[in-house]
């Protein structure tokens, strides 16, 4: 798999039977659109686990733009390994757990209306609350217990 990139005028190229190019791009309104194939491969296959449509709230990150949202320095949404997404009916945590038994994505982080994923060189799990507070586990049902008292 590899890192590509992609102009948004060139056409909303089709990445996978259920996700387009202008799905990953940076909401700033940039024509560049970065974007592992991996991170699109892995998505689909979640997709394709859950059998409900993913909604992806923000993948691809210039570095400007991730500055301004509150992102941190080294984001993978800057390297296009990362994407926030929801799916209807279904909370973020349970989104997390589907994803997180496929064993395809390094970091899980689970916040109050979205979940994200990444494919970045580390593994871990955390919870960021509506406050901002951000929490790191050493697994998800540690963090589940936490949190959700489950």
């Amino acid at each position: 798999m590899a890192v590509m990139i992609y102009s948004l005028k060139k056409g909303n190229v089709q990445l996978s039977k259920n996700f387009k190019l202008s799905e990953f791009a940076c909401k700033d309104g940039s024509d560049l659109v970065i974007v592992d194939s991996k991170l699109v491969l892995d998505l689909q296959t979640l997709r394709d686990k859950i059998g409900k449509a993913i909604n992806i709230t923000s993948a691809y990150r210039s570095p400007a733009y991730n500055k301004q949202c509150g992102g941190i320095e080294h984001s993978e949404h800057i390297k296009g390994k990362a994407a926030d997404i929801q799916v209807a009916g279904v909370s973020p945590l349970d989104v997390a757990k589907k994803a997180d038994a496929l064993k395809l994505f390094n970091g899980i982080g689970v916040y109050p209306t979205f979940t994200h994923l990444d494919i970045g060189d580390y593994k871990g799990y955390w919870y960021q609350d509506s406050h901002g507070k951000k929490t790191f586990y050493k697994s998800l049902a540690a963090l589940e217990k936490a949190v959700f008292n489950k």
